[in-house]
């Protein structure tokens, strides 16, 4: 699935191009103890190049890139509606 994601951080748009391989290989680098760095590479990987170096300095702030990669996700991933049957 592929879907264009636009994140207005202090005012500024950023576009991601999200994908499922993107998003899968976020899943796959998430580790116990490591939530930064693999939030840093799913913002980078799927930014639109113009926005790329606007990004770069804004995830030199604390938490930013968690920060983003929630919001980013939570816009991402479908509102599954999942019942455990009997």
């Amino acid at each position: 699935m592929e879907k264009t994601i636009t994140l207005k951080v202090n005012g500024e748009p950023f576009s991601f191009n999200m994908t499922s391989e993107a998003y899968n290989a976020f899943l796959d680098e998430t580790e116990p103890g490591k939530k930064v760095g693999p939030s840093h590479n799913l913002l980078m990987r799927t930014v639109a190049p113009e926005n790329k170096d606007a990004l770069r300095e804004l995830l030199t702030q604390p938490a930013a890139a968690i920060l983003l990669m929630q919001s980013l996700t939570e816009h991402y991933v479908p509102d599954l509606n999942i019942e455990v049957g009997e």
